[in-house]
């Protein structure tokens, strides 16, 4: 298993881990394959291709925009400690992926001032810092209130906040990884899911890099999609 740190994430109290679970093995050779088997008279379990072979057709194909043959290979990772706005925003990612998160109908929510995020704009403000940390603690009095009433979890979780830390298994095909890394590591993405995207691709990138040598910020590799409401970044021309 690969881990990688949180790093660089705007915010306090923040215990973000991301671990890759498992891939499809040979996922570059894989996909290589399946381009071949496209314009080729050679059935699929007869093709050789050496790495480099492999490499330099999915360069061209990838840098064609034709990445259906990368629906083949899966990226599973375990993501433990993200809050609940994280993970509303996570499953918009529908396409070629697939979400198991922690259940707040089974699972009894403990210490919940303590297993909340702290965004770090709210722990920088000296007004603002002590109203949240009073609403949770309130939060959480009303809430342990109605479990020992015996009211379910599944009702009385409706009071829970989006700060609640979260985990989820997240499966998502290189297509749909690549679409997700492109619209999160963007630096008009809120940052927590920024954190989480550039996790990932700091994953992956080693393990397949003729997939993802090209992942994160478009900008750094053509035109900002965003226009008029590009952030400036302009390639990391704006010094950041």
């Amino acid at each position: 298993m690969v881990s990688a740190p949180t790093g660089g994430a705007e915010g306090t109290n923040l215990e973000m881990k991301v671990t890759l679970l498992a891939h499809t093995p040979g996922p570059q050779m894989l996909a290589a394959v399946a381009a071949r088997t496209c314009y080729s008279s050679t059935p699929p379990s007869e093709i050789n291709l050496s790495n480099t072979q492999a490499g330099g057709l999915l360069d061209k194909v990838i840098g064609s925009g034709h990445l259906s043959v990368t629906r083949h290979c899966t990226f599973s990772f375990s993501v433990e400690g993200v809050s609940r706005a994280l993970s509303h925003q996570l499953v918009r990612h529908t396409v070629g992926a697939e979400f198991s998160q922690q259940s707040q109908r089974y699972v009894v929510a403990d210490e919940i001032s303590n297993n909340c995020i702290i965004p770090q704009s709210i722990e920088d403000d000296p007004l603002a810092l002590p109203t949240y940390l009073t609403a949770l603690d309130e939060i959480e009095g009303a809430y342990m209130q109605m479990i020992d009433r015996g009211i379910p979890a599944e009702d009385a979780r409706m009071i829970l906040p989006n700060a609640m830390r979260t985990n989820i298994v997240v499966t998502m095909s290189v297509e749909a990884l690549l679409n997700f890394l492109s619209k999160r590591c963007c630096l008009r993405a809120q940052w927590e899911i920024r954190a989480l995207a550039d996790m990932l691709l700091e994953i992956v990138k080693p393990i397949a890099p003729n997939f993802f040598s090209k992942a994160g910020k478009p900008c750094l590799f053509g035109e900002c999609p965003e226009g008029k409401l590009s952030c400036g970044y302009n390639g990391g021309n704006n010094g950041e």
